[in-house]
């Protein structure tokens, strides 16, 4: 039986991370991970901060992804992503130290702290540095 495969495309606002056939998905979807093999049952879910792992040529590839959508129709995947980062990409002294400084704004508690984006900094940080335990 031959190899069955589905399209993946990446995109950010800044560029087209990722594009060719792949055979399994795994993405964070906010209730949980989601497996995509090809001819899944169509679907478009908003994405959290996590990690994308998908098997490309025989290899496992893992991104870090900073929350989007996915559609996924006809053996075809789009993720409309925020940010995405190969782990060969992530710099560990400056995910370290936007660690630091989310934390160092979030327990300072200043009025003019915005909360929220001190938040989903720390949370990308954090998984920028979980993401290189994967390797």
């Amino acid at each position: 039986m031959a190899d069955v495969t589905q399209r993946l495309e990446i995109v950010t606002p800044e560029k087209k991370a990722f594009s060719d056939e792949i055979s399994i998905l795994i993405a964070p979807g906010v209730e949980g991970e989601l497996g995509i093999l090809p001819r899944h049952a169509a679907l478009i879910t908003p994405l959290k901060i996590g990690l994308l792992k998908f098997d490309h040529n025989g290899e496992r590839i893992i991104m870090t992804i900073s929350g989007g959508f996915m559609e996924v129709r006809d053996s075809r995947i789009t993720i409309l992503a925020t940010a995405v980062e190969r782990l060969e990409e992530i710099d560990v002294a400056r995910a370290e130290a936007a660690k630091q400084r989310a934390e160092e704004r979030l327990t300072a508690k200043t009025p003019d702290i915005d909360v929220i984006r001190a938040e989903l900094a720390l949370k990308r940080a954090i998984n920028r540095l979980k993401s290189k335990q994967q390797i």
